[in-house]
């Protein structure tokens, strides 16, 4: 029972420093603004594919031979590709704070995919977290909206992240339940996964800002995916299969608080009482959405 509890400890540790680390990753996307989003993503997803095969090859573990798990492996970095281009594209749009606090509705994504796919029973406090949700999304929009041209997409593209993202960590669960696979090899094929899909697509919408102009881009590049995709993302993926859907969706409000902090007080963004209204809106309806799911599950 001892020894049971301090693995789930470390694993929501591990969770817990990956998501912030995760969320950090939002300053250098806002900083490299030669790149575009989807380029971003790519270049993120191949340097750690490469960087995670390596350390795979040095510690000598096996990579899946299951046809089933290799898939699934692949299609949580298709969506984990496709979360982190949408992403960058919110930043962009309405600052790292609020696209983060979107990407963080993925909760609500969690829930519906761990009680569709899991056995996950939810209850009906879901329905007053999603009012609630809904409501602080609506009080961070409307001052955004006033005076941000590109609000809109950043809102979409923002909140469609968060969907993705809720895709690839169910994935990453199915890979386990599918073979138990070596996180190495594991982490290699999701990002050679995502950056593959994201080839095409960055070729056809970010043509003329794939490459960074200066030296000190590439190397914020190199530490956007070695740091933010190799640790973050890795201790995330080790985690996630160790806990249940809800509380890694609890845990996961790390990184919108520290986004959020970060974009008012380190980039000075304008955020007026009536957003941070929103955000503790937002926040607090994660967190009843979770505990309330993983109430339910152990009942």
């Amino acid at each position: 029972m001892t020894k049971r509890s301090s693995g789930d400890f470390m694993s929501m540790f591990g969770l817990l420093i990956g998501c912030i680390l995760f969320g950090l990753g939002s300053l250098i996307v806002a900083h490299v603004e030669s790149v575009g989003g989807f380029a971003m993503a790519f270049w993120r997803l191949l340097i750690s594919a490469l960087i995670f095969w390596v350390l795979a090859l040095l510690f000598r573990q096996k990579f899946p031979t299951n046809k089933k798990a290799t898939l699934f492996a692949l299609l949580s970095g298709v969506a984990l590709g496709l979360d982190l281009a949408l992403w960058h594209e919110s930043i962009y749009a309405v600052g790292p704070g609020i696209s983060t606090l979107l990407n963080s509705l993925q909760i609500f994504f969690l829930a519906f995919i761990g009680f569709v796919w899991f056995g996950e029973r939810q209850t009906k406090m879901q329905l007053l977290s999603l009012v609630l949700a809904s409501l602080g999304v609506a009080f961070i929009a409307s001052p955004e909206f006033a005076h941000n041209k590109a609000a809109l997409w950043g809102f979409v593209s923002g909140i469609a992240s968060g969907a993705f993202l809720a895709l690839s960590m169910a994935f990453i669960r199915r890979t386990h339940e599918t073979v138990s696979v070596p996180i190495l090899p594991m982490m290699t094929i999701v990002g050679a996964g995502g950056a593959t899909s994201l080839l095409p697509m960055m070729l056809l919408w970010d043509w003329g800002k794939i490459m960074p102009t200066t030296l000190s881009e590439v190397g914020w590049i190199l530490v956007y995916g070695a740091v933010m995709q190799c640790l973050a993302w890795g201790l995330i993926a080790f985690s996630i299969p160790r806990l249940a859907l809800s509380l890694t969706g609890l845990l996961l409000l790390s990184e919108p608080v520290a986004a959020l902090v970060i974009d008012y007080f380190w980039l000075h963004k304008p955020i007026n009482g009536l957003q941070w209204g929103g955000a503790f809106l937002v926040m607090v309806a994660i967190y009843l959405g979770s505990l309330k799911a993983k109430s339910a599950k152990n009942t």
